[in-house]
């Protein structure tokens, strides 16, 4: 019997970003890089694989460990494998491309692009070698990064690179240009002036049939230089993908936004990308015209794609956990795709692959949430922050909505609420006993100062008595109030619940806390009249 699935849709102690979702026979394989939960830098752990029935998307199964980065021969300097993709070769075997990097991202942008291969789609893959020119020499045209393949009718397609604005905004010769990119990029001011377009943008070559060995020169798909073209409100940035749906290709991507996967489209593999639209924003910007300012949750990096499943396409991607960078967590969401190739961006649901809204009673995870926000919520940019704000988060083998404060909401999308009439929460205060604390090594960013002189200086204080309304519309009326005394607070998990009376219908389910003392939330449920009775 299908189960029910929702976002995200692996076990909860699993943190598999940058998700390159594809079929391979009967069955949908997600490759992805590895996070650690609670951990201090991106990439933390070995390569891992999940499957699922290509006709029950509830039904992720663990394939073990695919790929170890001590495997490769330059471990461990750099240590951390990064964003991979996979692809069956011509030979039937099974090719996954990756980059490595060290603490932060240091040494990203400066190494080759490896390859593993495997006779099964889930691995264990073997080391191959390094992408290389005939006479043997590394291939390491333009920045090396965030590899994604295709198998294009026998053409071995690699698409690559990253892209930031400097050289456009001063040019390429200027001095202080040259001294970032030299250090970014881990090469010298003579190859980077030595580039008759740009080192940075997003770049494809061919490989050869060993997969190795470059068949056609790298060159860039779409403009480096933005304004004026499709691409200037939302550039590349990195997290290429690739995609063939209905004749047309597509090139998923994450923007400058660093919230969003953007796509571009064109009837050439090669050549002339037209930007498409925002698919999803892990904060929900740009949907239905909500903007930053308002976002839905803390939002950063993203990276993911879209697979086609029977007649059905969906996009994976990934939530930000731990208040950082770097616990991110696989989420998904069906997409459609309109007869004249165009996507509207989808919503961020909690129930993802579920093919419908969750059941209206039950108990969930409170993590569940696809939205949390105290109307401060920063964003990433390669940061572990220190100051408190509401946080998917864990203690031991428990996970749960850590630092929630006043005027917190919470929200779930969508259930099926049928003789809804008790909503609760398992909940307790916070202190400092069971406040969870980062032990690791702490980095804040410099983009992110302002997101710090943000969340210090807001005001949110509450006099009132600690309560959390319900609501099934984000500006509606409440439906019920659940009232939490502090006096009688232990400091340990207690159900707390009010009488609601819904009408029958699907709606989203939101909380918003309110009170002077942090609460943590372990679980949500509702109950109908006949499970009370």
């Amino acid at each position: 019997m299908r189960k029910q699935v929702y976002n995200p849709f692996l076990p909860l102690n699993e943190y598999i970003p940058d998700g390159e979702p594809h079929v391979f026979g009967d069955r949908v394989y997600l490759y992805g890089s590895h996070d650690k939960e609670g951990g201090y830098t991106f990439c933390m752990q070995d390569y891992v694989v999940y499957s699922a029935p290509l006709d029950d998307l509830s039904d992720w199964r663990f394939e073990g460990v695919s790929y170890r980065a001590d495997q490769d021969p330059d471990y461990p300097n750099p240590r951390f494998m990064y964003a991979p993709d996979c692809v069956q070769g011509n030979d039937g075997r099974y090719y996954l491309f990756y980059c490595l990097g060290g603490d932060y991202g240091y040494g990203g942008y400066s190494g080759a692009i490896k390859v593993a291969v495997s006779d099964r789609p889930q691995g264990p893959f073997e080391y191959h070698g390094t992408v290389h020119y005939k006479d043997g020499s590394i291939m390491m045209r333009y920045v090396c990064f965030d590899p994604a393949v295709m198998n294009d009718g026998g053409v071995i397609r690699v698409y690559y690179g990253t892209q930031y604005g400097y050289e456009e905004d001063k040019g390429q010769d200027n001095p202080e240009v040259l001294e970032i990119e030299c250090g970014m990029f881990g090469r010298s001011k003579e190859e980077i002036l030595s580039y008759p377009d740009s080192i940075n943008g997003a770049i494809m070559l061919t490989l050869e049939d060993d997969m190795l060995t470059v068949k056609e020169e790298p060159h860039h798909i779409i403009p480096y230089k933005v304004k004026g073209t499709s691409f200037e409100t939302h550039p590349f940035f990195e997290g290429s993908s690739i995609r063939k749906f209905n004749g047309k290709y597509y090139f998923i991507y994450s923007s400058w936004q660093n919230h969003e996967l953007c796509y571009a489209t064109s009837d050439h593999p090669d050549r002339d990308f037209v930007f498409g639209g925002t698919i999803v924003s892990n904060g929900d910007v740009g949907y239905k015209g909500r903007t930053l300012e308002n976002k839905l949750n803390m939002t950063g990096t993203t990276h993911g794609s879209i697979v086609q499943i029977k007649d059905e396409y969906y996009v994976f991607f990934h939530r930000l956990t731990h208040k950082s960078d770097y616990s991110r967590q696989a989420c998904a969401q069906q997409v459609f795709i309109k007869e004249d190739g165009s996507i509207d961006q989808v919503e961020f649901t909690s129930c993802g692959l579920n093919k419908g809204p969750l059941h209206g009673t039950g108990s969930y995870p409170a993590v569940i949430c696809c939205n949390l926000t105290n109307g401060f919520m920063p964003h990433g940019c390669n940061t572990v922050y220190k100051l408190a704000f509401p946080n998917v988060t864990n203690s031991g083998d428990e996970r749960f909505i850590g630092e929630v404060e006043n005027n917190t909401l919470i929200g779930y999308k969508y259930f099926d609420f049928r003789s809804v009439s008790e909503i609760g929460v398992v909940a307790r205060f916070e202190n400092d006993e069971n406040r969870v604390v980062f032990d690791g090594p702490v980095r804040i960013d410099e983009r992110s100062e302002e997101d710090n002189v943000r969340l210090q200086a807001r005001i949110n204080e509450s006099t009132e008595s600690s309560h959390i309304d319900i609501f099934i519309a984000e500006d509606g009326e409440p439906v019920g109030r659940i009232d939490m005394d502090e006096g009688d607070a232990s400091y340990e998990w207690k159900r707390y619940a009010a009488g609601v009376s819904i009408p029958d219908g699907v709606y989203p389910l939101f909380f918003r806390y309110y009170g002077s003392a942090k609460i943590q939330i372990r679980d949500i449920f509702l109950n109908s009249l006949e499970e009370l009775g």
